[in-house]
């Protein structure tokens, strides 16, 4: 059986360490404390000793989490929640929302320009396997895989 698109398959019987999902901090500190949580986990979890994470990564999977998480406290209703786990690829990111209103990309630079709507094709750049889902309980998840590469690695 041929693996799906975009998947893999190992035959590793150790699954990746999984983490806590972050704990929103008091009102203002969301998307601070994400960035500085995801990066940790990019830093220790999956880089580490022997495997330093590219800072070219890292400052795009710092961009993807700003984008998504300030995304969902401006218009989604507030952060519900955010994930970082470790997959061999990268950080697979999600983040919980109260909105159900799926994102829409601007896809031309409008003569006069309002503010805003230029960060979710920011995160289409950087990041794959994105997917929003409804949660049962309201609002929905944004999930993304930022590839992270190790240093030296081509």
């Amino acid at each position: 059986m041929e693996p799906a698109d975009r998947t893999t398959t190992t035959a590793a019987t150790t699954a990746p360490p999984r983490l806590a999902p972050f704990a929103q901090p008091a009102s203002g500190a969301g998307a601070a404390a994400a960035r500085a949580y995801a990066e940790s986990v990019a830093r220790t979890v999956w880089g580490g000793p022997g495997r330093e994470v590219r800072e070219e990564d890292v400052v795009d999977l710092l961009l993807v989490v700003s984008e998504l998480v300030t995304n969902a406290i401006r218009h989604g209703g507030g952060l519900a929640g955010f994930e970082a786990l470790p997959t061999e690829e990268g950080l697979r990111i999600a983040v919980h929302d109260h909105s159900a209103v799926v994102p829409r990309a601007v896809y031309a630079f409008p003569a006069t320009h309002p503010g805003g709507g230029y960060g979710w094709p920011l995160v289409a750049r950087l990041a794959r396997d994105i997917a929003v889902e409804a949660r049962p309980q309201g609002g929905k998840t944004i999930s993304a895989l930022v590839p992270l590469r190790a240093a030296g690695a081509p």
